[in-house]
């Protein structure tokens, strides 16, 4: 577990719990979900001394559930959001981006690399507790940045320290949402490899499982970015009903949580829109595969029906000169086979010509 405490324009590690909040600014506690499992109880003594509140036994076994999709809860004492993180894994996609061709497995570690783990916040006055992933790299990031932004001295608007818990928890929520860009590449590529695949014109495709389970993502991939909604959704509502507050500053910086808490659903519903997208191109690209089969099929029975269509008159003037009787016009003619012959040839080029004049024996441009 990581803490910090922020205050104006500091920002320092913790090596421990402190006995009693600072005088100013907030704590910010980090933790994997494994070391909060294990070190819980010191997190709800500290918080009883720090507010005079405990986490909840509910809201503590939404903290470890690795499974809970992206909800919204609250009590009088703090507020709880749980929110499903949208990111490529390590690794995975970088090699999936880095290849010049598209195959099976690197599209079938695109499906692989999707992680939605979910990432919980516990919002107090002046207390924020964070529990993400043990590979999450949202916590050292934000921790990182933070140091570096206080050592930079950066004072410029935009660039300026959380002022809050929720401040904070917020602009780690927006960085989860926007990460969601890295993926989207992802995904766009692996669509587009398997679109190649369905339209290729001399080949029969056969990756029927993977566009199924690519199609399955996108439908998780969409619940989630509705559960995620959902829950900020209900988060600005909670927000609407805090207490006013006299102070101008902290007017100020209650209309900026709800700018900002706005700003993450408009990113969020960009997200929803585009994996819908992904979602209707991937319709389309089947829709057009068994359209672009069936016009295949339409042709190659056409030419066969043109075919049958040319000899039919011939095998009928061959059947005539086939027949057992003797008294048959030109069979005893020397010339005989030879007006038979250009007539069934002038049949057969009068009816290929024919054809060809009517566009069945090949496509109108």
């Amino acid at each position: 577990m990581r803490i910090f405490h922020a205050s104006g324009d500091q920002f320092v590690e913790l090596d421990a719990l402190p006995d009693k909040l600072p005088a100013t600014g907030y704590l910010w506690l980090g933790s994997a979900r494994r070391e909060f499992e294990v070190g819980v109880a010191d997190v709800q003594a500290a918080l009883q001394r720090w507010a005079g509140t405990q986490l909840h036994d509910l809201h503590v076994s939404d903290l470890l559930n690795n499974q809970l999709p992206s909800h919204f809860d609250y009590t009088s004492g703090y507020d709880l959001l749980v929110f499903r993180r949208l990111a490529a894994g390590s690794g995975t996609a970088g090699k999936f981006l880095d290849e010049q061709h598209g195959t099976v497995a690197s599209a079938r570690n695109a499906l692989e690399a999707i992680d939605t783990s979910p990432v919980g916040f516990v919002v107090l006055d002046r207390v924020l507790l964070t529990v993400h992933p043990t590979d999450c790299q949202v916590r050292d990031f934000f921790a990182a940045r933070l140091v570096q932004q206080v050592q930079a001295g950066e004072a410029r608007p935009g660039a300026r320290l959380p002022t809050s818990p929720a401040d904070l928890m917020l602009r780690m929520v927006n960085h989860m949402v926007d990460s969601y860009l890295e993926l989207r590449r992802l995904l766009t590529r692996q669509f587009a490899y398997l679109q190649q695949e369905l339209f290729r014109p001399r080949s029969s495709f056969r990756n029927w499982q993977l566009l199924l389970d690519s199609r399955n993502a996108l439908h998780m991939l969409e619940d989630t970015c509705e559960d995620q909604r959902s829950a900020m959704i209900e988060w600005i509502d909670a927000l609407e009903e805090w207490p006013d507050v006299p102070d101008k500053a902290a007017r100020r910086e209650r209309e900026l949580l709800r700018l900002r808490s706005r700003d993450v659903v408009e990113h969020i519903e960009r997200v929803l829109t585009h994996v819908r997208r992904l979602e209707g191109s991937a319709e389309t690209a089947v829709q057009m595969h068994f359209s672009a089969q069936s016009h295949r099929t339409n042709n190659i029975m056409r030419t066969l029906t043109v075919l049958t269509a040319i000899f039919l008159p011939l095998n009928l003037v061959t059947g005539f000169f086939g027949m057992n009787f003797d008294a048959l016009p030109l069979i005893h003619s020397p010339t005989g086979f030879w007006i038979a012959a250009g007539v069934m040839l002038a049949l057969g080029v009068g009816l290929s010509v024919y054809f060809w004049r009517k566009n069945y024996l090949g496509s109108s441009h």
